[in-house]
C-alpha cells in the first residue's frame, strides 16, 4: 500500500508539471462516441466463433471468422467495419496461467482484421479461448459520461479520443511504466472502469492498470508492462476508461451494460465495491463480487444480462500480478455471472484487484 501510494504521488507530481507546460508524448484529438464496434468470444481457431457473443454495428447477417496464423495466433475478421485507428481489448478464457495479446490491428478493405495471439506464463505460445471488442470514436458526449482511449506503440500514441475534445499523453516514468493523462474527463474521486491491453508482434508481454489518480479536471492512470515472466517491458498498449457507457461506447448505446472495480480482493463477500461510482450498472440494479477461492472472484452484473455480450477484465495495482477469465461467463435471466475472474503471480493464483467490464449488443 505505501508502494501504491508513492506511485499516485508521481502521477500527480507529473499530472502537475504537464499542467505548468512541460511536454510529452501526445497524438491527434478525436472525441468519443465510437462510428463502429464490434466483439466476439473466440473459442475456434478458424471459422465462425461463438454466435451467442458475438455483435457489432455491421447489423444482421455477417458474422466474425477466424483463420488460424503461428502457434499460439489467430486473426479474427469483423465484417464491414473496417476504419483506421480505434483500439482492441482481449482478455484469456483459460483455467490455467495465461494471457492474450493484440499483435496488431488494421483496416482490410471494408473489414476490420485483429492478429492475436496467446501465451503462457514463461513465454510459450500457444492458443486459448478469448473476448474481444474493438471500436473506433468520434464525437463528443455530455458530462457524466466520459470516454477516452489511447492506442500507444511502446514509443508514441498511434491511436487516441477523448469525449471532452481534448488531447491525451503519454509520458514513460520508468522502464515499463507509462503516466497517462486523459484531461476534460475527471472526476471528484475514482469514477468509472479501465481496461488495458498489451500489443506486441514478436515477444509475449503484459499489461494492467497500475495506479489510478484522478482529478475533477482529468483522468490520472499509470499503465504498467512486463515480459513473459515478470520483468518491467516496454511494449505497446492499449488503454481504455469508461464512465456510464459501455466498452463499446456506441453512437447508438445498448441499454444493457455495467461494470465493476474489485478493489478489496481479500473480502470474502460477497459485496458491492465502494465508492459508487466504480460500480455502475445500466438498469439501476447491482453488482457483486465474493471469493471463490484464493485468487478467483465470482462476479455478478444483476438483471443486464442480454445476448449477444462481452466481458473484458484487466489487473490492478503496482506488481506483477496478471488476470483473466477462468471461463466463459453465463448470462441467464438477465443475469450475468462471471465464475470467476482469475489472477496470478507468476503460476501462483492470488488475491489482487481487478476491474472487468460488461456489455450486450442491446
Amino acid at each position: 500500500m505505501r508502494q501504491l501510494r508513492r506511485v499516485i504521488a508521481r502521477v500527480l507530481c507529473i499530472t502537475a508539471m504537464l499542467a505548468a507546460g512541460l511536454t510529452a508524448v501526445a497524438g491527434s484529438a478525436q472525441a468519443a462516441v465510437p462510428k463502429v464496434w464490434g466483439f466476439a468470444f473466440v473459442n475456434v481457431t478458424a471459422g465462425v466463433p461463438d454466435l451467442n457473443h458475438q455483435a457489432g454495428t455491421w447489423g444482421v447477417g455477417p458474422t466474425v471468422q477466424v483463420t488460424p496464423g503461428a502457434v499460439g495466433e489467430v486473426v479474427v475478421k469483423f465484417p464491414n467495419i473496417g476504419i483506421p485507428g480505434g483500439v482492441v481489448h482481449v482478455t484469456a478464457v483459460t483455467q490455467t496461467s495465461q494471457w492474450c495479446q493484440v499483435e496488431k490491428w488494421w483496416q482490410a478493405g471494408v473489414d476490420e482484421l485483429v492478429a492475436v495471439r496467446c501465451y503462457k506464463y514463461g513465454g510459450a505460445a500457444s492458443f486459448t479461448p478469448f473476448s474481444i471488442v474493438f471500436e473506433q470514436s468520434s464525437e463528443t458526449l455530455p458530462p457524466p459520461q466520459a470516454f477516452g482511449y489511447i492506442a500507444f506503440d511502446g514509443a508514441s500514441i498511434t491511436s487516441q479520443y477523448n469525449s471532452a475534445a481534448a488531447v491525451n499523453t503519454v509520458t514513460l516514468t520508468s522502464p515499463g511504466v507509462w503516466t497517462v493523462l486523459l484531461p476534460g474527463l475527471g472526476s471528484i474521486g475514482q469514477s468509472g472502469n479501465i481496461q488495458v491491453t498489451s500489443v506486441n508482434s514478436s515477444v509475449a508481454a503484459r499489461c494492467k492498470v497500475g495506479a489510478w489518480a484522478p482529478s475533477s479536471g482529468l483522468q490520472a492512470i499509470q499503465v504498467r508492462c512486463h515480459n513473459a515472466t515478470s520483468v518491467p517491458f516496454t511494449t505497446g498498449w492499449n488503454l481504455t476508461y469508461h464512465r456510464e457507457r459501455a466498452i463499446t461506447g456506441g453512437a447508438i448505446p445498448p441499454k444493457n451494460f455495467a461494470y465493476t472495480f474489485d478493489n478489496t480482493p481479500a473480502v470474502v463477500g460477497p459485496y458491492t465495491p465502494v465508492p459508487a461510482a466504480i460500480t455502475y450498472n445500466s438498469v439501476s440494479s447491482f453488482n457483486d463480487i465474493q471469493s471463490a477461492g484464493i485468487g478467483l472472484r465470482l462476479v455478478r452484473f444483476h438483471k443486464v444480462g442480454v445476448l449477444q455480450d462481452d466481458v473484458q477484465v484487466t489487473a490492478f495495482g503496482p506488481g506483477p500480478e496478471y488476470c483473466n477469465l477462468l471461463s466463459i461467463w453465463g448470462t441467464l435471466g438477465n443475469e450475468v455471472v462471471v465464475r470467476d475472474i482469475a489472477c496470478y503471480n507468476a503460476m501462483t493464483t492470488v488475491n489482487v484487484p481487478s476491474m472487468s467490464t460488461y456489455v450486450s449488443a442491446f
